[in-house]
């Protein structure tokens, strides 16, 4: 890590903790709680199937109109979050370190928040789903080449086995090592993208958190799959 980006997270901690606050309580809606309330008698979606207050086992236990919903507000609540912390990190300036930087810090930590307030939601008892959607819109945000080889990996598992679950681990596992691959060989050392060395070293460490999280939150289906036990995607049955 160079002195630049220690210097900025010395000196402008106060709009990290801000764009970090307003990016858990985004993520802190719970679109598939909601959702499974208007639809479904005002039953709990973690009280139904998997447990699972996510996108998956809302189309399984409710059925494809209110799982599209969760999707597209699971999806845009973390674009929402990422967008509040560029706004905000795009106000600020420091000498040797890149605009392009200090912007991307805020659509980080923004997200990464945002990922956090929806498995641990403070409107809802902390529990939360899996926030595999939501970290999507992180990737989208912070570099669409990422975003779009993890989603590939993830589309072509789920397609091959109808597994989610396995997708999703697949993807998180990826997205570490591709942020790494990318952002050091092509934009530092290729020069394709005004970044400096310590970019990469953090913007990496942030993707490996965010890998290590949706894999935790999956350790369950992780067993169930070494088990040969993990449900095939469904719909719900009317």
């Amino acid at each position: 890590m160079d002195f630049q980006s220690i210097n900025f997270l010395k000196y402008y901690w106060v709009h990290m903790v801000i764009v970090g606050l307003l990016g858990y309580l985004i993520g802190s809606v719970s679109f598939s709680i909601l959702f499974t309330r208007r639809f479904k008698n005002k039953l709990d979606i973690r009280d139904l199937g998997s447990g699972n207050a996510g996108f998956t086992n809302v189309l399984r236990s409710v059925g494809f109109a209110p799982a599209v919903l969760t999707m597209m507000g699971d999806f845009g609540k973390g674009m929402l979050a990422c967008w509040i912390g560029k706004i905000i990190f795009s106000q600020i300036n420091l000498p040797g370190v890149p605009h392009f930087c200090i912007i991307q810090y805020g659509i980080y930590i923004a997200g990464f928040s945002c990922i956090i307030g929806h498995v641990y939601p403070c409107f809802f008892g902390f529990r939360g789903g899996k926030a595999v959607l939501t970290a999507l819109s992180l990737l989208i945000m912070t570099d669409w080449r990422v975003a779009s080889l993890a989603l590939t990996v993830f589309l072509v598992t789920v397609i091959i086995t109808r597994l989610v679950s396995l997708g999703s681990i697949l993807a998180a596992i990826s997205y570490p090592i591709l942020t790494f691959l990318i952002t050091y060989f092509y934009d530092y050392l290729g020069s394709k993208r005004p970044v400096t060395f310590g970019y990469t070293i953090i913007v990496s460490m942030i993707a490996a958190l965010v890998a290590i999280f949706v894999i935790y939150k999956h350790k369950k289906n992780l067993v169930r799959l070494l088990n040969g036990k993990e449900k095939k995607l469904t719909l719900a049955s009317k």
